[in-house]
């Protein structure tokens, strides 16, 4: 193949998987227009359309996924395998990217990377914070950070946090005008502060167990947030009941900020795990930071 082609349909993947050739070409460090103007190069070369073009978003035509599907995990492995080099340098070395929701990257990434970067100066890491249950090969992270539930199959997933467990709490302010809820039923006469999740567009139903009996509550209020933060300030301010990580909200409750209701309702479940497609070649750098985040108990 000649090499004019491979540089080309790097760009093609890179631009289907970006969705805008304004991004795609951000990361390719090129023109936009020049970049339009090599994807069409190549669906010439080709004789097939690869992208349906609009004035707002570029999407891959039947055509264009085939190749997509087909091409992208060529790519991966080969960055994988130049990854695997950085093995022979004198120090471990590259740039790892991480997807994580703000809890884990607050709690657990952040605390562990402080300790772990100094010791590896040519080692970066970028975390992106997002809540969406993120394919992490299509969107080309290295590994994810998610519960130990939502870990999708075929990945490899190593603990990096204790068990945990969730708390239904308000303001000492709100419950002095309303009755503390005695089952997870009481609830939907409450003003709760929700979670929207963006993978599927829905609103978070309350998980709650008790001597192996499981109920799901669909609650309701005036706010809802996408962040575990945003709740917290709001329950804080008295807009309702928040149901967050335990370790959130564990030093408000013991200074009398927050009032927790439903406590025997909330058992411990898996914490946090990072994981990563089990065909990845892992670099040095990579196993290192595996191995720093590792939770040992």
């Amino acid at each position: 193949m000649a090499r004019e082609n491979l540089n080309d349909l790097l760009a093609f993947v890179t631009v289907a998987r970006a969705g805008s050739f304004t991004k795609a070409a951000s990361k390719l460090g090129v023109s936009p227009s020049a970049l339009s103007h090599t994807l069409r190069g190549l669906e010439a070369r080709l004789r097939v359309r690869l992208l349906n073009r609009t004035t707002r978003s570029v999407s891959p035509t039947q055509a264009g996924e085939r190749l997509l599907a087909n091409m992208a995990p060529h790519f991966e492995e080969i960055e994988s395998q130049l990854d695997a080099l950085s093995e022979f340098r004198d120090k471990p070395a590259g740039t790892i990217r991480i997807t994580s929701g703000d809890h884990a990257a607050n709690t657990i990434l952040w605390p562990k990377l402080a300790r772990f970067l100094p010791k590896y100066p040519d080692i970066k890491v970028e975390i992106v914070v997002e809540y969406a249950l993120t394919d992490i090969v299509a969107q080309r992270y290295d590994a994810g950070v998610r519960m130990g539930e939502q870990v999708a199959s075929g990945m490899i997933a190593v603990p990096i946090g204790p068990e945990m467990r969730m708390a239904a709490v308000g303001a000492p302010a709100y419950f002095a005008k309303r009755m503390p809820p005695r089952t997870p039923q009481d609830l939907t006469r409450h003003d709760c502060i929700n979670l929207r999740l963006p993978t599927h567009g829905g609103l978070y139903a309350w998980e709650f167990e008790k001597n192996k009996r499981e109920i799901n509550v669909r609650v309701d209020g005036q706010l809802t947030f996408n962040g575990v933060t945003q709740i917290l300030d709001a329950a804080l301010a008295g807009f309702g009941i928040g149901y967050l990580p335990e370790d959130l909200v564990r030093a408000y409750i013991e200074r009398r900020k927050l009032e927790r209701v439903l406590e025997d309702w909330c058992p411990p479940f898996p914490g946090y795990y990072l994981y990563y497609p089990s065909r990845r070649q892992a670099s040095a750098a990579f196993s290192l930071l595996v191995d720093a985040l590792r939770y040992r108990g």
